[in-house]
């Protein structure tokens, strides 16, 4: 098998075409078997092979720096950059990550794992190269889902300065789902003209081979071209940028790949290489599907059947509830930023299309975009995953808390986000939603909280969030109903409490039990409003409390478990009672399951139980 000799960049490029070849079918069936157990990003990976592959012959990483956006698509890089035989440990715990990672890697040049970041990333490096003197080259490999997000135009702006920085354009027409916008029409627009490229390119090479006055011949025809360009058309979208532009070329063409990006490498400048690409290239099922062979849990490899859980998510649930409210108010509207599916809003794209938009991988305008709306007497719902609601801060606050409109964020992926790891994880909204005034803050904890809470932002007069985490509801049926919150005596005489919310409180449940059977009653409170918190409500089922320990799928720092703890002890109810916070303290979380995690982060059942028993000097 040639990929086993692939220990590093050097041994591709001594390869023939024929090897090249045969090293892109088994670096495609390596990523799908791969993929198959442990799930990931598998479309977008097979669709890059060649031109990884292209990219390693013609550069020298660590050397040069290759920067992936998003960096979903870097499977095939971990592959020749000496990662092969840790493959198969992929998105597991303490295994290979499913995005580049400085700290794996001395390759991977840049950590990422959200959109749009990757050109500023290299401009920034290019900068440095010609502080320093260095005469390395930066490439920054970027999807034309990443051209929807504003940042991209703001490196764009920054970049017809910098020197030996080549934008390569993967073009697959799509990005988590088919493109929106301008800029998808704009592609198509050049895509369509590939035939007039070939032919300028072929013309430049048969140039380039006559002696003494070809490249005289080359300038006068080129000058000659952009004049009657200048009259008759406008320039190229990247040209007006001051880019160079190369393209588009096919990208399964190993050779034309090669010589295309070894022009813009000669070059020097600033160039931007147009390749387009097949999402899910070479395995049928994620060609005819790549929006569902995007990222997936698993799958079987013959049959191409996605393995999926067989319970109904909070996802699956809020796509069914908003198709219902939709139907009886026709204020509603749903704004997602390029993740329809994942988000649970396919079926209302289907059923209230014109009431449906779909503005990209641009968070922040998609916030400002619902704020606009609700000035107007509309109720925007934008379902966007915990992670992603990070870039759209400014805009929660800004534009929407600030004035008070009446804007609904649907939270999705909050808490740990499993194998996906760091860039992914929803851990960090509690905290800084939490902390801005006039935001209504829901957690609920099953289906039927969920539609509570929905209920109560339509009827709100101020912008509220719902955050809920990826996967099922809690077991909360003999649960009591507060204002805020929800609890369960397990056992009598209760003198010590699990405090907790969201997908925690199944495992607060767990810890009661385990308690109960060392002869010790707990008080589960489960908080459905983290903000404003139920103070008064909440003190008075704990009032009579000596031991209570906050279990928090969230940062420590900032979060709801030092809020009521800081409010409990302004109001002097904290004397006599032990207060233990068990959250994530300042660190970064890996990836690997949800229950791997928690144990990493002590939270899980056994943990939880434990921490309460010795606030009592007792042992598990």
């Amino acid at each position: 098998m040639l990929l086993e000799k692939i220990n590093s960049p050097s041994d591709v490029k001594s390869l023939t075409l024929d090897e090249l070849n045969t090293l892109s079918t088994e670096i495609r069936q390596e990523i799908i078997s791969t993929v198959s157990k442990n799930g990931g990003h598998l479309a977008a990976n097979l669709c890059v092979v060649e031109l990884t592959i292209a990219l390693h012959r013609v550069f020298d990483t660590p050397k040069d720096k290759i920067i992936f956006d998003v960096g979903h698509q870097s499977y095939v890089h971990k592959l020749l950059t000496g990662r092969r035989d840790n493959f198969s440990s992929l998105r597991k715990f303490q295994g290979i990550s499913g995005f580049p990672k400085r700290d794996e890697s001395e390759h991977d040049a840049f950590g990422v794992g959200h959109s749009s970041t990757s050109i500023s990333a290299a401009a920034g490096i290019a900068a440095a190269n010609l502080l320093s003197g260095n005469d390395a080259y930066t490439i920054a490999v970027v999807g034309d889902g990443a051209f929807t997000g504003g940042m991209i135009y703001e490196a764009l702006n920054n970049c017809s300065d910098k020197e030996k920085l080549i934008i390569v354009l993967n073009d697959n027409d799509m990005s988590i789902s088919p493109n929106v916008g301008a800029m998808s029409n704009y592609f198509s627009k050049v895509r369509s003209s590939a035939k007039y490229f070939r032919i300028k390119n072929g013309t430049k090479r048969f140039f380039e081979h006559i002696p003494l006055v070809g490249n005289g011949m080359i300038k006068l025809a080129r000058n000659a071209k952009n004049g009657f360009k200048r009259i008759a058309m406008s320039q190229n979208f990247f040209e007006q940028f001051g880019l160079n532009y190369y393209g588009p070329v096919k990208g399964d063409d190993i050779t034309h790949l090669e010589r295309l990006l070894t022009e813009a490498k000669d070059d020097k400048k600033c160039s931007v290489v147009h390749v387009c690409t097949t999402k899910g290239k070479g395995y049928a099922p994620a060609e005819e599907h790549p929006d569902i062979f995007l990222g997936v849990s698993g799958f079987d490899i013959e049959s191409g059947k996605i393995k999926c859980g067989s319970k109904e998510s909070f996802s699956d649930r809020f796509g069914k509830m908003i198709c219902d409210f939709a139907e009886k108010d026709e204020r509603i509207v749903a704004i997602t930023a390029a993740m329809p599916d994942g988000t649970g809003l396919s079926e209302f794209s289907k059923r209230f299309n014109n009431r449906f938009f779909d503005v990209g991988i641009a968070e922040e305008h998609a916030m400002t975009f619902a704020c606009g709306l609700a000035t107007e007497g509309y109720i925007p719902v934008f379902a966007v995953y915990s992670t992603f609601m990070q870039r759209a801060f400014d805009q929660l606050l800004h534009d929407a808390a600030l004035q008070n409109l009446h804007v609904i964020v649907m939270l999705d992926r909050a808490g740990l986000v499993a194998n996906d790891g760091a860039t992914h994880h929803g851990i960090f909204d509690s905290a800084f939603i939490s902390e801005i005034p006039n935001v209504t803050f829901y957690s609920p904890n099953s289906f039927d909280s969920l539609y509570e809470c929905f209920d109560k932002a339509i009827k709100a007069n101020g912008p509220v969030v719902i955050r809920y985490p990826k996967g099922c509801e809690c077991d909360v049926n003999n649960f009591n109903k507060c204002d805020g919150f929800e609890y369960l005596d397990i056992g009598e005489n209760v003198k010590n409490a699990i405090v907790t919310y969201g997908r925690l409180t199944d495992n607060a449940i767990e810890s009661a039990q385990i308690c109960k059977e060392q002869n010790h009653s707990v008080r589960v409170i489960s908080i459905t409003r983290l903000s404003p918190l139920p103070i008064d409500e909440l003190i008075d089922k704990l009032n009579d409390i000596e031991n209570i320990v906050f279990a928090e799928e969230g940062i420590k720092n900032g979060g709801v478990g030092q809020r009521l703890c800081s409010a409990m002890a302004e109001k002097g109810v904290l004397k006599n009672k032990n207060f233990k916070i068990k959250a994530i303290d300042n660190i970064f979380p890996q990836h690997g399951s949800n229950d791997e995690l928690l144990d990493l982060l002590s939270l899980s059942p056994t943990d939880i139980a434990k921490e309460l028993l010795e606030s009592e000097g007792k042992t598990l």
